[in-house]
């Protein structure tokens, strides 16, 4: 049985599907193929409904127009060449900011992300749409638990060798970690989705776990560390993942940081090379795309190393500068450094109207599809947040927004309400007009 019928087993649901008329009355069609989301809607709205119906509204918008009655065993994920990442939308969306959230503790944020999917745009005919999860390894600060506000509990400090987050995972399901994972991956798969996840390279940000002695504090010195900090990727690889956001990759070496803001050691250059050329060859996959936190314009020293694309090089705010470096880099199909809607370290301030510009760049943004630079977005460039949050502090933080102690009340006050509904229709319109490219 597939991952994904084992869940809805799980979760007390039959594994026949379906026709979920609420997403047929709430899809968008992007202009010239039958690609189909779901958009005019605010998150709670998918949040709040059954694995079964998400997993009937991701089946009923099936590109290829098929509905399948039972979730098929075998699902690939969209082809679009070893270099897809070169050219991809890279959306991050925090999944423990969207688990559920019972009192102190929350789990199941991969359950969520299953919910959201039927919203994230599906893939364009040139070039792949990415959903990046913020958190997969449990947090050094309180993992498993919600905190007030403005009490630490950093999406970046994580435990290696320890299995996955308790904010993420479900344990009370009859399905492993695992399996959940693999769930995920095959439904983003078949929404035409492509998946990663960010991981974090500051020394200190990392423990390693043993399960006969106390935690110890990374080492990039060590070669057992090293070789657990492969293991762990090639492990998330082999679950279906095929791109990795590398959090503070521009500093690896020493490399500008007078301007590094994390907290420990970094790989060496070489070190860094060897780390990537193994995950790609213990997985046995050609294709991963691994992403790297911001760029300069050393591009040689990033291909070099082995990623595909930089963030935060260019934002969107001027779409003929956009237009024209996505001219000049055409003929680099390795590595190509990206367009910034909004990143991880946003603390608020951008207008609606200015990330609506700034994704309106990140999608039009060149002379001809192909030559398509790479783009940045996250949660709130979709799905806007309430008023007092923002993208960093949710990943410097973990509070519940509910007023009853209930999941679906911090869905609910999660986020923007009939202005975020409006906002969502407006990228509906503009992905609209550009998958079909």
């Amino acid at each position: 049985m597939n991952c994904t019928n084992k869940l809805l087993k799980a979760s007390h649901h039959t594994t026949k599907l379906k026709k979920d008329k609420w997403s047929e009355e709430h899809a968008y069609f992007a202009l010239n193929t039958t690609k189909k989301w779901i958009a005019n809607i605010v998150p709670a709205e998918l949040l709040t409904r059954t694995l079964k119906q998400a997993v009937e509204s991701i089946v009923t918008l099936s590109e290829g127009g098929i509905f399948y009655e039972k979730f098929p065993d075998v699902i690939e994920t969209p082809n679009y060449g070893d270099r897809w990442g070169r050219l991809a939308n890279y959306i991050e969306i925090n999944n423990r900011a969207i688990s559920e959230m019972h009192k102190d503790r929350d789990c199941c944020g991969i359950i969520s992300m299953i919910k959201l999917l039927p919203a994230i745009p599906p893939s364009a005919k040139s070039w792949a749409n990415c959903v990046i999860i913020s958190q997969i390894f449990p947090n050094i600060f309180g993992d498993g638990y919600n905190k007030g506000p403005f009490e630490e509990n950093s999406i970046y400090g994580i435990k290696l060798n320890a299995g996955y987050s308790e904010n993420i995972i479900s344990n009370s399901l009859d399905v492993t970690a695992e399996e959940q994972l693999r769930a995920f991956n095959d439904l983003a798969h078949f929404r035409g989705i492509k998946s990663g996840f960010r991981m974090v390279i500051s020394a200190d940000q990392m423990k390693v776990c043993y399960p006969d002695k106390s935690d110890v504090t990374f080492d990039w010195c060590n070669p057992e560390h090293q070789e657990i900090y492969i293991q762990e990727c090639v492990k998330l690889m082999d679950l279906g993942f095929e791109a990795m956001f590398i959090d503070s990759a521009k500093h690896i070496g020493g490399y500008d940081c007078d301007n590094y803001t994390g907290v420990g050691a970094l790989p060496e250059y070489p070190q860094m090379q060897y780390i990537l050329n193994e995950i790609r060859s213990r997985s046995g996959k050609t294709d991963i795309s691994f992403v790297g936190e911001k760029s300069s314009d050393d591009f040689e020293r990033y291909r070099n190393m082995g990623l595909t694309a930089g963030t935060d090089y260019i934002s969107g705010d001027d779409f003929y500068a956009v237009r024209e470096l996505s001219e000049r880099l055409k003929y680099s199909r390795d590595y190509a450094p990206g367009v910034e809607v909004e990143n991880d370290n946003n603390e608020g301030g951008l207008s609606y109207e200015q990330r609506l510009n700034r994704i309106n760049t990140a999608l039009f943004g060149f002379y001809r599809a192909s030559d398509k630079l790479p783009s940045f977005m996250q949660t709130g460039d979709l799905f806007p947040l309430r008023y007092d949050t923002n993208t960093h502090h949710i990943m410097m933080t973990n509070p519940s927004y509910s007023t009853d102690g209930t999941p679906e009340s911090h869905w609910e006050n999660l986020f923007a309400k009939d202005d975020g509904r409006f906002y969502n229709h407006k990228t509906g319109e503009l992905f609209a007009h550009a998958l079909g490219l």
